[in-house]
């Protein structure tokens, strides 16, 4: 959640732009800087924070979820000596934290997906949500409980995928950084390595986020739902704005993954410290993390 607060306004940026040229129109943003110039021109700059509320439900319930069950399956599946699993079992565990995550945190991701795309329509076709809380009710009210999970199986699979090239990357690229004797194990390794991880995250997951940020978004037209699933999303779109647009939005999706990855395990060890030295009484100045 601390790190959110650092990123959510590339989220928003991310978000609008795979948006852009949504059922055929003209795009709206042809870079990122183009987007955060349209958005703070017309909006102001406090609408760069436009579903903070959303981003960090989804992080209390997305990342929470995630982290705990990777935490115990990595437990149970280490030997009775202590020895951690191999990297392909760390990777299937990754991947099934992920899937179960995703699945509690959908809620969440619709509401932020939503609020962050309102600035882009029409006042009179705006949704208008106070808060994520405000959202999820409204959601619920008008158009049932289950919209709540509305592209859950592409949230999903994006999961599976995010946690999947994360843990092999990032394993491959810190590896490699320091066998060039240039890097030592400490933060400025971690984050480069993350960068590099975020960059090959970014490319493979691409098409499923753009996927899911869509359906999420999307409104019935004619007692009809716009895309019928992924596939009839990633057609259409590769259809109608090309086969590249299925990585709009990159560079702040990039921009966003890398910072978040780092700050987030840098929060987590400093919160491990303080929680082993003043409640466990531990003095070793070990962190602990993952």
């Amino acid at each position: 959640m601390g790190a959110t607060c650092v990123v959510q306004p590339l989220d928003l940026v991310k978000n609008r732009m795979q948006l852009s040229g949504e059922g055929g129109k003209a795009r709206e943003y042809k870079t990122s800087f183009h987007a955060i110039q349209g958005i703070i021109k017309k909006e102001g700059i406090v609408a760069m924070y436009t579903g903070l509320s959303a981003g960090l439900l989804r992080q209390a319930t997305y990342t929470t979820t995630r982290l705990g069950i990777y935490t115990w399956l990595f437990e149970t599946f280490s030997g009775a000596d202590g020895k951690p699993p191999g990297f392909f079992v760390k990777a299937a565990l990754g991947m099934t934290a992920g899937v179960a995550g995703a699945f509690v945190g959908t809620p969440a991701e619709v509401s932020l997906i939503r609020m962050t795309a309102d600035g882009r329509l029409p006042p009179a076709e705006r949704r208008n949500y106070k808060n994520v809380f405000d959202s999820l009710f409204r959601i619920v009210k008008e158009e049932g409980v289950l919209t709540l999970w509305r592209g859950a199986i592409p949230t999903m699979g994006r999961a599976m995928v995010v946690n999947a090239a994360q843990l092999a990357s990032y394993s491959q690229a810190k590896q490699f950084l320091l066998d060039t004797g240039y890097f030592k194990d400490n933060i400025f390794c971690h984050f480069v390595s993350s960068m590099i991880s975020g960059l090959v995250t970014t490319a493979a997951s691409m098409p499923v986020d753009i996927a899911k940020t869509r359906i999420q978004n999307m409104k019935t037209i004619d007692g009809k739902p716009e895309y019928t699933g992924a596939v009839d999303v990633l057609a259409k779109v590769v259809r109608r704005e090309g086969f590249f647009a299925l990585w709009k939005g990159f560079t702040p999706y990039y921009a966003r993954l890398g910072p978040h990855t780092v700050l987030t395990f840098i929060f987590l060890e400093q919160m491990n410290y303080l929680y082993k030295k003043y409640v466990l009484g531990d003095t070793s100045g070990k962190g602990g993390g993952l």
